[in-house]
């Protein structure tokens, strides 16, 4: 079945609204008004042709489980046949992400697969319950939810570097031997900068954080998640405020709730410039590459059908 405007208007009709993690990050799109018409224009993304064709064709195998889909299965996190692997850019990340899913949480809804085809050998999976132990690499893991203790992503450095202290991570430099607080009493400016300071010394400024977590769910789903022991004394973070591109867009909630892709993206936009302290060149943009071309899809449909 070609996968045309009427088509692609009427699954969408279909789809109840749903997900906040699709998302959990708040966030601002900070766009030209030039631009609001469609925010995802300027990202530097590789040729969507292999899209274009595989549309026109309409459903396609997919390679492992042979279900009928589009672009790709999602539940295989795989390509289907008429899109071929090495047509797809694959995305390296600075560090590890794991997306805990919620069990109820619809296969085919969740960009979260998007991240698994992009960026493979970075991005894993879980569909909850079964999840890993956190506890023991708490001082090198952090977790994207917004709450009254979240920190924003140029503080992580700062917060995991004070976990280090609370003797959860030990080493033989200088700054580590003991909890910073039980050296001298300083003021809380004085504090932070030799807390900096210390993290500058181990030649590793921002890059103590080896993984972060995603929640892929809708916010009504999300505490059965966030308050697992699993989760309990790991890092939150709060991005920034973007408003989302997601069609899906959950009833009810503010346009500030990201897709699961979108708010992988962001985030790693922001540790690029806050913690890594390098200039952004689009070296993320390619996470959107399906999303972006979905997106696309589905605005020009609604626009058909309106004309209509």
């Amino acid at each position: 079945m070609s996968l045309n405007s009427s088509t692609l208007l009427n699954e969408e009709n279909s789809q109840e609204p749903k997900r906040n993690t699709e998302r959990l990050g708040s966030l601002e799109l900070q766009t030209p008004s030039s631009f609001q018409d469609n925010p995802l224009q300027q990202l530097q993304l590789a040729s969507q042709e292999v899209l274009e064709k595989a549309k026109k064709s309409g459903r396609s195998k997919c390679p492992q489980c042979s279900s009928s889909r589009m672009f790709y299965c999602y539940t295989c996190f795989v390509p289907v046949e008429t899109v071929p692997t090495k047509e797809i850019p694959t995305v390296k990340l600075p560090l590890k992400i794991d997306i805990i899913k919620h069990p109820n949480e619809t296969d085919g809804k969740s960009t979260a697969v998007h991240a698994k085809l992009l960026a493979p050998d970075d991005v894993t999976i879980y569909k909850y319950p079964c999840i890993p132990e956190y506890k023991e690499k708490r001082h090198e893991i952090a977790l994207i939810f917004p709450g009254p203790n979240s920190v924003s992503v140029k503080d992580i450095a700062f917060h995991l570097q004070k976990y280090a202290k609370k003797g959860i991570h030990t080493n033989d430099d200088d700054c580590s031997r003991e909890p910073f607080l039980k050296q001298a009493k300083l003021e809380p400016k004085e504090e932070e900068k030799n807390l900096n300071e210390c993290i500058s010394t181990n030649g590793t400024e921002g890059t103590r954080l080896k993984k972060i977590i995603f929640i892929d769910s809708t916010w009504n789903q999300t505490n059965k998640i966030i308050t697992d022991e699993r989760l309990q004394g790991l890092l939150q973070i709060e991005l920034k405020t973007r408003k989302t591109c997601f069609w899906r867009h959950q009833k009810g909630k503010p346009d500030t709730y990201l897709s699961t892709i979108e708010a992988i993206y962001y985030f790693l936009v922001d540790y690029h410039q806050e913690i890594l302290k390098e200039n952004y060149k689009g070296q993320y943009d390619n996470l959107l590459f399906f999303f972006s071309f979905m997106y696309t899809l589905i605005k020009n449909a609604k626009c058909c059908a309106a004309k209509e």
